[in-house]
């Protein structure tokens, strides 16, 4: 028997810990109060790279700041993977649309665009992904 995969050993951690896990779209009644929560606790994960960067300044070696950036990325994946579950959106298929999306952004000769920090840039054949998510949404809210 191979390894679970990164999805069930998520479902096992929701389980272990009583959370919500859900299989199609589900929203409680609460959830302003939820999403509020929810981005108290990943401010709380992303404020981690202030204590990233001090390191870094301070000489700590690339091998550490290596693994506390891996550390950081990892909680907030884990974090936010739960959190879907929670919602039962399926976070994999989301993200296949998403990159599909952001794979759009290319110039028109095929090379990409950025910005001063970055971030992609949108090209002419840009098209946002919200439709589309809400069309699996939809599928499987049936």
């Amino acid at each position: 028997m191979g390894a679970k995969s990164f999805s069930d050993r998520i479902a096992e951690m929701n389980a272990m810990y009583r959370l919500p896990s859900h299989n199609k779209p589900a929203l409680p009644n609460d959830i302003a109060d939820q999403l509020k929560k929810f981005k108290e606790i990943l401010f709380e994960e992303v404020s981690e790279i202030d204590e990233i960067v001090t390191a870094a300044e301070s000489g700590a070696t690339t091998l550490d700041i290596a693994v506390a950036i891996a550390d950081l990325l990892g909680d907030i994946i884990v974090y936010c993977r739960s959190e879907a579950l929670k919602y039962g959106l399926p976070l994999e298929e989301v993200l296949g649309i998403i990159m599909d999306s952001n794979e759009s952004k290319l110039s028109a000769d095929g090379t990409p665009m950025y910005d001063a920090n970055g971030k992609f840039l949108k090209g002419p054949n840009y098209w946002k992904p919200e439709s589309r998510i809400k069309e699996l949404l939809e599928s499987l809210s049936k």
